[in-house]
C-alpha cells in the first residue's frame, strides 16, 4: 500500500473511532490551543465535537462553543471577527527505521489561531447567521414556529439556503 494511501486509511480509522466514542454518548471535549500532554485540562475546556467524518481524504466536523470561561473567549473572538482554526490533538507511534506511524488515535480537535493544515478554518454558523442581514430574525423565528411543523419545514428550507450560500 502507498504511504499516502495508509496515511488515509490511518486518518479515517481514527475519525470513525473518535465518532464512535461521540455516537456512543461519550463526550468529546476540546481546548483553547493545544496543551502539552494528551490530557483534556476541564479549566481550558471551550467545546465539544459532536460530529466527525470523512470526505475523500479530508476529516470534517462539527462542534458546539460552550458556556466556559474559555468557550466564553472564542465565541466572543468569532463574533468580532477573528478568524479561528482547528487541529486535531492524537497520538500514534512512529517507526524509527521509516518513520511510518501507527495506531494512530484522535483524542480531540482543539481551537488554534494558526492550524498546520491550510483549510482547517471552519465556518460558524450561529455566529455567522447573527451577522448576517435578517439572521436574528430567523433565529427568532425558529423558536416562534417550534410547534407549527408546516412553518418549521419552511425555515428548514431557507436556513439550508442561506448556510448554503456560506
Amino acid at each position: 500500500m502507498l504511504t499516502s494511501e495508509f496515511t488515509l486509511l490511518l486518518i479515517g480509522r481514527a475519525v470513525k473511532t473518535l465518532n464512535d466514542q461521540i455516537t456512543g454518548g461519550y463526550s468529546v471535549l476540546g481546548e483553547v490551543d493545544h496543551p502539552e500532554g494528551l490530557n483534556i485540562n476541564l479549566d481550558r475546556v471551550s467545546h465539544m465535537i459532536t460530529d466527525m467524518w470523512m470526505d475523500g481524504p479530508n476529516g470534517y466536523g462539527k462542534m458546539k462553543v460552550l458556556p466556559t470561561p474559555m468557550g466564553t473567549l472564542v465565541k466572543t473572538m468569532l463574533e468580532s471577527g477573528v478568524k479561528l482554526g482547528v487541529s486535531s490533538r492524537g497520538s500514534g507511534n512512529v517507526s524509527e527505521s521509516n518513520g511510518e506511524v501507527s495506531d494512530f488515535e484522535i483524542i480531540t480537535v482543539d481551537v488554534v489561531a494558526q492550524p498546520s493544515a491550510p483549510g482547517a478554518y471552519p465556518t460558524p454558523i450561529y455566529e455567522h447567521l447573527m451577522n448576517t442581514k435578517g439572521g436574528y430574525g430567523m433565529i427568532k423565528m425558529a423558536s416562534e414556529v417550534q410547534k407549527d411543523t408546516r412553518a418549521q419545514k419552511y425555515l428548514r428550507e431557507e436556513l439550508l439556503r442561506v448556510i448554503k450560500g456560506l
